[in-house]
Parts: structure tokens; sequence; C-alpha cells
């Protein structure tokens, strides 16, 4: 059953699809090892990162999988359990919002460099 967070605005994230982040919390916390984000569940406050939180599905055979058998995949983690990589600091960072020519860019607070 999926869990849903009932808001009445849509959340913003500073996190978004094909970002480099670090596992700050959990299982695969590591925080010298970034990793991508293959996608944000926005409704449900949750991230798919590449090779965090790796679960075994076991498939039944169907027409375009004849074998079945076991599956390993990506399950999505809390947003706030990643944050994001500054390349230039070499190290996770905080981010804050600024409007540059009427276009609202990501800035980390550690080095200032524009994400």
């Amino acid at each position: 059953m999926k869990q849903i967070m009932k808001t009445r605005f849509k959340a913003k994230y500073n996190i978004r699809k094909g970002d480099t982040v670090v596992v700050i919390a959990g299982d695969d916390k590591d925080l010298t090892k970034p990793r991508t984000v293959r996608e944000v569940l926005v409704e449900a406050g949750k991230v798919i990162v590449e090779g965090v939180n790796i679960i075994t599905k076991h498939t039944k055979p169907t027409a375009q999988n004849t074998k079945g058998g076991i599956v390993k995949k990506e399950a999505p983690i809390h947003i706030s359990n990643v944050m994001l990589w500054d390349a230039k600091a070499k190290a996770p960072a905080r981010v804050k919002r600024d409007r540059v020519n009427g276009k609202t860019v990501r800035t980390s607070k550690k080095s200032g460099e524009t994400l």
C-alpha cells in the first residue's frame, strides 16, 4: 500500500532527477560516495537513488519474462535521508534558492556554486 502525504500544497524539493546526492541516513549511509537520483516521487516525499536500498522481488513467469525468478531493484528512500553533493567542495551541502534574471537557481551554501 502506497503512503501518500496529504497536503494542501505541492511540496517543493531541492532534489531533482539526475542530481548527484549522498545518503546521510539509513543502511546505505555513505557521506563520501555520491550517487545519482533516478526518480523523485513528490507525492510520497521519496526518491529512488542508484544502488541504494536494493530489494529482492520474486516475480512470476509472464509473457514478457518467461523465466520469472528473483529480481533485484532499488526501492524508494525518504527524501530527508539524502543531501545534494557539491562537486566543487567535494562534500554534501545545503541549498538555497536565488533569483537570477527572473529564474530560480539552486545555490550551494558551502561553495556558492550554482547547481
